[in-house]
């Protein structure tokens, strides 16, 4: 018996790394539930797709297009982008039981295999959601000013498009300009991941002071200012991300190509060639094509007898054609030198009823508002914010959460 023993205890002690060392050969590999499934984490690599991945692992074909059939209604798995997590468990036959695909941040594809096939569904990503209190001054630029991580310039520029119909972040911003902010940041497995919406925003420009608060108005949520007007209007500030203004609106000024003084009808934005152009507002195109001294040229007709212009344009984008309808913020071309001009640049015209105005002075009107008993509630909304902005030092980049946490017990 003893004798027994000492060989159980052998064969123990140089099967088990001979066992495990097979199974770790793999990259990326974990064995677990007492060796009963390998499991392979990885990334989605330059080139991949689900063939050489099932190649590499020497996994069955025919697993591969069951995966991918039963996938077809959640996710093309044609489509692999590189950098993007995968997981697969594999049984000690070679055998998929089950594969999972981080195709985005905010859900995974999970296919497991039944008895009748493989099941496929899409799984919402389980972050735990936190209150982020952000603010700092402008040294520079936005995005240097909050950090230029991946995900601080995203929400930079999100608190730009809240503001792109009030300020424009290329021209306008000043040193010394102030920002704060109340988001949501995302964290999965105690690790930050990402900002959620931003739940409240204010900014002062040049010592104004502009502020946004996010409101489900009506079942949609949108950004409102502290009287509940929408912070969207009819019309964008500007149509383009531009360096600087070289010719503004005028009742005569001398032409840099004809020399000689005559009526300025809009506003010229200097930028490089194939700057996009986007439509200051929603409407339908009037005009798609090549027009005299303009060159290049788009017109569209907005709501309230407003026609906006497009001059100079190196390139009408595919689709942008007569009677097109169009959103506010498309990119219908690009900037360009076309007709009489000097260099690349945007001509900007706006017209109501026919008669020229300047596009800088127009107060253009609100879209929506908040009404009735819903004011009430976002009273409550701009007060709880507006005490939180009053809690957030300008002087740090970053306040974080910590205030929050305590105010939530």
């Amino acid at each position: 018996m003893k004798m027994l023993k000492t060989v159980i205890f052998l064969l123990v002690i140089f099967l088990i790394p001979v066992v495990n060392s097979s199974i770790q050969r793999r990259p990326g590999v974990n064995t677990f539930e007492q060796n009963k499934y390998i499991e392979i984490d990885e990334t989605i690599k330059k080139g991949d797709t689900l063939f050489t991945i099932f190649k590499r692992y020497k996994l069955e074909l025919k697993d591969l297009f069951d995966i991918r059939e039963s996938s077809a209604g959640i996710h093309n798995l044609r489509e692999l982008s590189p950098g993007r997590p995968y997981r697969l468990s594999i049984d000690m036959d070679n055998r998929i039981n089950s594969f999972v695909y981080f195709f985005d941040d905010d859900a995974f594809l999970n296919v497991v295999r039944s008895k009748s096939g493989f099941k496929a569904e899409k799984i919402p990503m389980d972050y735990e959601v936190h209150i982020n209190h952000i603010g700092g001054t402008i040294k520079d630029n936005l995005i240097s000013s909050i950090g230029e991580d991946k995900e601080n310039t995203l929400l930079a520029l999100d608190i730009a498009d809240i503001f792109s119909w009030d300020i424009d972040f290329s021209t306008d911003i000043r040193k010394g300009d102030a920002f704060k902010v109340v988001a949501e940041a995302l964290y999965l497995n105690g690790e930050f991941k990402k900002y959620g919406n931003i739940l409240a925003v204010e900014f002062i420009n040049d010592g104004k002071r502009y502020s946004a608060y996010r409101f489900i108005n009506n079942g949609k949520a949108d950004y409102y200012d502290s009287k509940g007007r929408a912070v969207k209007k009819a019309f964008l500030k500007a149509p383009l991300s531009f360096k600087r203004i070289s010719s503004y609106f005028a009742g005569k000024r001398l032409h840099p190509i004809l020399k000689i003084h005559r009526p300025h009808h809009g506003v010229d934005y200097a930028a490089p060639s194939g700057t996009p152009v986007s439509a200051t507002g929603d409407g339908i195109v009037t005009f798609a094509g090549y027009r005299g001294a303009y060159g290049k040229l788009v017109v569209i007709k907005h709501k309230n007898s407003y026609k906006t212009y497009y001059g100079h344009l190196s390139k009408i984008f595919k689709g942008i054609k007569k009677g097109v309808a169009i959103d506010q913020g498309s990119v219908i071309g690009c900037v360009g030198k076309t007709g009489l001009a000097t260099g690349p640049h945007l001509h900007y015209e706006m017209r109501i009823a026919g008669r020229y105005v300047n596009p800088l002075d127009v107060k253009h009107p609100f879209k929506n508002a908040v009404t009735g008993q819903g004011l009430i509630e976002f009273a409550k909304i701009v007060d709880l914010m507006n005490k939180r902005f009053a809690s957030i030092p300008v002087s740090n980049p970053v306040y974080a959460e910590e205030t929050l946490k305590k105010e939530r017990g």
